[in-house]
């Protein structure tokens, strides 16, 4: 083949540092729409995107040329910047990160989950969250160093 050709799908959390709650709804959608622009010029396509006040959960293709870890890289130190140039100062990720193949059958599936993120975080904590993606995706994982 002369051509190479890929399509994979990858769910990726993270949270802000110490999983504080720095993502205000005034600055939400714009964030949300600057790491999709981030995510685009790297050559990924956006499905789902939602910023919650203490994590994100995002939805999208993973570029052929790049790796998870320059994709989220990225992903982290753009936005980090723009939310320090736009009222939070103190504004961190933490830093390391969750990612999660999707099968192309799972993907209206995930982006419903991520979309229903403001009502799923009512009864749900991101720290429960994230534990059982590592109980789904069978990632052995120590509390100690998940969370920072």
């Amino acid at each position: 083949m002369p051509q190479s050709l890929s399509k994979v799908y990858v769910h990726l959390v993270f949270s802000t540092k110490h999983i504080e709650p720095l993502i205000t709804e005034e600055v939400r959608t714009k964030l949300q729409a600057y790491i999709v622009g981030t995510l685009s010029e790297l050559k990924s396509y956006t499905e789902a995107i939602y910023a919650n006040p203490d994590h994100l959960h995002i939805l999208c293709t993973l570029p052929r040329i790049i790796s998870i870890a320059s994709l989220v890289s990225n992903i982290k130190s753009s936005s980090s910047k723009w939310m320090k140039t736009n009222g939070t100062p103190n504004f961190f990720w933490q830093d390391g990160y969750g990612i999660f193949s999707v099968s192309s059958s799972k993907v209206p599936i995930v982006k419903k989950y991520i979309e229903n993120q403001k009502a799923h975080h009512q009864e749900s904590h991101f720290k429960d969250e994230l534990r059982e993606f590592f109980k789904q995706y069978h990632v052995e994982y120590d509390e100690d160093y998940v969370w920072d």
